[in-house]
């Protein structure tokens, strides 16, 4: 459903980084940038119309997970 690949915006990325503590782990700016990166295609899957309705999802997780 998602795009090949998604883009963070500068926008975002500068929020990420002023909303982080002072003094982190590289571990944590990435994880947050990867969700903001999640997000963002999220965002532009939305816009773009690549959504399921409630009932298609339902089914599509039922054929994935139970075996």
């Amino acid at each position: 459903m998602r795009t090949k690949q998604s883009k963070l915006t500068k926008k975002g990325v500068l929020r990420t980084l002023r909303e982080i503590p002072d003094t982190f782990h590289t571990e944590e700016l990435i994880e947050r940038l990867i969700l903001l990166s999640k997000v963002e295609a999220g965002m532009a899957d939305a816009k773009a119309g690549r959504t399921l309705r409630i009932e298609e999802m339902r089914e599509h997780i039922q054929a994935k997970w139970a075996k």
